[in-house]
């Protein structure tokens, strides 16, 4: 027996870990990508795009080692069999094209990305499986220099968004202190991406939750448990206490990173970015495995509301790092590196907190009623005579009458609606109606009598004047 029409039907749903994003959003965004632009072409950087799927192998050593690395990604094979996979982050794919590309570069190379990422991890409240990035890198300098620009061209960039001085600071750290830590604390090499991922979780999961990462593990709110690192009490509460930002009881830290650490402090103080705007953070730590040097975090200290009803500081909205060896993986030999990321749609949620959001001022389309079928023509040549002059305009397209017409140009916000019917057109005339000033007429309107009456809110041209009488009535609402 065959199966009904009906039970064939797909469900409607979204995808576990992802969401749909409408209108306000992508504008708002688009606004404020175009500001982060700004501020990075002024230090010099210029785009750069890299597909969405890389060869699994060139997204490095920092996936799980696995028959088939689907655990931290999404993966296909292809028609050649090789192992395709959507990118994690933009900084991967960044070094496959630097060593591809090594020898017509300009070096050191400096560039900016943006664009979706994907993480085949679970997803939780406000954690999507796949989320905007925007980055930034100069590739072919060791310089602390290029470490210390990364950092005030993010600090600088969240003021050109409109956060205020105060309501941010961009921390650094090195991982060479980190190294001293893991050191001083001996930390077991086989679990120090455990350790690393745990301490960076403690702004988002608290104390408690980094402190049983570290030892037997967790088991989240679902019911899923996450093997820790099996550490012994000691190490956990020094681990904790670190990444707290406390000094560790009983152990002298061997400040490797100092001399870069100092070097950047040097610049930031002869810029004049003083500790308000970038600040030394032993605390910073950034949970890839592929950092090597200097680590950086932007942080908005205002408060917000957590998932509980809690007030908390907003905190992270990027980060990044130095990252000498991930194009070495190609070539073969050392091409330092440094770069910073900003989470886009985190970056988006706080400016939209504070009210800052910009999206560009452009009005709905203007409207062209259909009351005659049998003259879409006509129709259609006031609509393309409007986008000729740059006026946002649509022709109604659907088969409704006059009254579903004018309640779709309503809902649609249309500011005026072009209207010609039998009379008007054997006149030569067109009828603009402006539905700001009569959106309440135009709900009830039934008929075209009723049309007739709601004078209040239009005004009668002639079709040579339609273009004009539009541009003026639009220029009104401005």
């Amino acid at each position: 027996m065959g199966r009904s029409p009906q039970q064939e039907r797909p469900k409607a749903r979204l995808p576990k870990g992802f969401r749909d994003v409408e209108a306000e959003e992508i504008q708002g965004v688009k606004e404020m990508l175009r500001v982060l632009e700004r501020v990075y072409e002024t230090y010099g950087f210029e785009p750069l795009e890299t597909p969405f799927l890389e060869y699994t192998d060139a997204l490095g050593k920092f996936l799980p080692d696995q028959d088939r690395p689907n655990e931290g990604v999404f993966s296909i094979k292809d028609e050649d069999n090789q192992w395709l996979s959507l990118r994690y982050d933009l900084t991967a794919p960044l070094a496959r094209y630097v060593a591809e590309h090594y020898e017509g570069l300009a070096k050191p190379f400096r560039s900016y990305r943006s664009g979706w990422v994907f993480r085949n991890e679970k997803p939780g409240p406000g954690r999507f499986r796949q989320f905007m990035q925007f980055d930034a890198d100069t590739v072919g300098t060791a310089s602390p220099a290029a470490d210390a620009e990364v950092c005030m061209m993010a600090a600088d960039a969240l003021e050109a968004l409109g956060i205020e001085r105060g309501s941010y600071v961009v921390k650094f750290n090195s991982r060479k202190i980190l190294d001293g830590v893991q050191e001083q604390l001996k930390i077991p090499l086989e679990v120090r991406t455990i350790w690393l991922r745990a301490l960076d979780k403690l702004d988002r999961l608290g104390p408690q939750a980094v402190k049983e990462l570290l030892g037997k593990g967790r088991k989240d709110e679902s019911g899923d448990f996450t093997k820790g690192a099996g550490l012994t009490d000691e190490q956990i509460s020094e681990s904790v206490s670190f990444a707290e930002g406390r000094t560790l009881k009983g152990h002298q830290i061997g400040f490797v990173g100092t001399p870069e650490i100092d070097e950047m402090r040097l610049l930031f103080d002869a810029a004049g970015y003083g500790e308000d705007r970038i600040r030394f953070d032993p605390s910073v730590v950034r949970g890839l495995d592929y950092y090597t040097g200097a680590v950086f975090e932007a942080e908005l200290t205002f408060e917000t509301m957590d998932e509980a009803g809690q007030q908390v500081r907003f905190g992270s909205v990027g980060g990044g790092g130095r990252y000498d060896d991930l194009v070495a993986r190609f070539r073969g030999e050392a091409v330092p590196a440094t770069g910073f990321s900003m989470g886009v749609s985190r970056l988006y949620a706080a400016l939209k907190h504070l009210g800052r959001t910009q999206t560009q001022k452009t009005l709905p389309p203007v409207v062209v009623l259909v009351l005659d079928r049998q003259h879409m023509g006509i129709y259609q040549k006031f609509t393309n005579e409007l986008r000729a002059a740059k006026i946002r305009a649509e022709m109604y397209l659907g088969t409704a009458g006059m009254k579903a017409q004018m309640k779709y140009a309503d809902r649609r916000g249309a500011p005026l609606v072009v209207i010609q019917g039998t009379d008007e057109r054997e006149r030569k005339v067109v009828q603009i109606k402006d539905l700001a000033a009569g959106a309440d007429m135009a709900r009830q309107i039934d008929s075209r009598e009723e049309w007739r009456a709601a004078r209040a809110a239009q005004i009668e041209v002639p079709e040579s004047e339609l273009v004009a009488a539009v541009k003026a009535a639009l220029e009104q609402r401005r």
